[in-house]
């Protein structure tokens, strides 16, 4: 049987153009958590610091919220949001990591009246059998969907759950099909042959179900506790005083946005009639290209600019590493439809964003992944024959 309990942790942790090819949760002096001030300058913008994440926002009523996932990012910082506002939130998660964790800066205080609210349902939700008996004998108003990547894994969820009020969903623009007109709005094609097909099929589901849904398609997701190897990748290197290696010639355009501004937007579109049945791209408001961003990682850190080399991945047979962590092409989404139907704006720009990771994650010494240079070495040392 789903055993339900109440989580008590016990030991505190410390208009766009279109271009071809060629709140806050953590207070700090960029966010609402009391991390390290910031000794870069980006400071000296601002005479005054505000708390990022002023604007509250509340669904019309406390509703009874479970999140599919929850523990490791997004899931982290949405809980928080739900339970200032009052809702009931409840997470479906295996059990395998912690279900709550206290973040950096965050009191004891504050941190323990969070988890004693936060409730826990244990399960795989591979076991679709075990999803429909537990979810229909809790009985929930809504879904968010934070880990779901295949439509088989939404249905038992549905049918649990016939008087659901809502379910969002977390998909990502990764779905687009790959063109030379940019930025990818909405209503742009999609890839059939995407690895990420899955939640294109889940979004069909649910519209096919007649169920009350919106999707969220995020661009490239970065901030505290980020498990995918993003602003880490550059900051590993950062730190070893390494050379940068970009592939090609490093003028690719991509788009990051921030988590906390994706936590705020998942919030914004809770029993928002404007976003029923709807899809909204949700990133940053900027672009920038990939020697861009090597650039901005180190002013947000605090590192000198690097040294970028760029080089040909054609030329490189890198196995089953990964030598670069963005796709090699112009990548990025308009986010005008959730600007206009939402009122939603994204609160960090790139470079502080990227300094507020860096302070409450990476500048603290903690990391998902240990640095790998070895992709790195290829390069390098090709390089170095080649200007000898």
């Amino acid at each position: 049987m789903a055993k339900l309990v109440a989580v008590q942790q016990l030991q505190p942790c410390h208009h766009v153009p279109r271009v071809s090819p060629g709140s806050s949760l953590l207070h700090s002096s960029l966010s609402e958590f009391n991390g390290t001030a910031l000794n870069i300058s980006v400071q000296k913008k601002r005479k005054v610091w505000q708390p990022k994440g002023a604007l509250q926002v509340k669904a019309s009523s406390a509703k009874k919220i479970l999140i599919m996932g929850g523990t490791r990012f997004i899931g982290v910082f949405l809980s928080r949001l739900l339970v200032k506002d009052g809702h009931q939130v409840t997470l479906f998660t295996r059990g395998k990591a912690p279900i709550t964790q206290q973040l950096p800066g965050e009191s004891d205080q504050e941190y323990a009246e969070f988890s004693s609210k936060i409730l826990h349902l244990k399960g795989d939700r591979q076991d679709f059998e075990f999803v429909k008996t537990s979810l229909a004998a809790k009985g929930f108003d809504v879904v968010y969907d934070i880990n779901g990547r295949e439509g088989v894994e939404v249905e038992p969820i549905l049918d649990a759950l016939p008087k659901l009020e809502q379910f969002i969903y977390c998909s990502s623009a990764g779905v687009y099909l790959k063109s030379d007109l940019l930025p990818h709005f909405e209503a742009d094609a999609v890839d059939p042959k995407s690895r990420h097909k899955g939640k294109l099929e889940t979004e069909r589901l649910l519209d096919s179900r007649g169920v009350n849904w919106t999707s969220l398609r995020p661009v490239y997701i970065y901030g505290p506790l980020n498990y995918n190897p993003v602003e880490e990748w550059f900051f590993h290197r950062l730190k070893a005083g390494r050379p940068i290696p970009i592939p090609n010639n490093g003028v690719q355009i991509t788009q990051l946005g921030h988590v906390k501004d994706l936590a705020r937007a998942f919030v914004m579109v809770l029993g928002n009639s404007k976003a029923s049945k709807q899809v909204y791209n949700i990133s940053g408001s900027k672009y920038v290209t990939f020697d861009g961003l090597a650039r901005a990682c180190a002013k947000a850190a605090g590192f000198p600019e690097p040294e970028i080399v760029h080089y040909n991945p054609k030329e490189f047979d890198f196995g089953k590493k990964k030598a670069f962590p963005f796709r090699d092409q112009h990548f990025f989404a308009s986010i005008e439809k959730a600007t206009r139907d939402l009122g939603w704006n994204p609160e960090f720009g790139l470079i502080d964003g990227l300094a507020d990771s860096y302070n409450l994650d990476f500048g603290r010494g903690t990391y998902r992944k240990p640095a790998d240079f070895s992709t790195d070495d290829m390069i390098l040392g090709k390089s170095l024959v080649l200007q000898s």
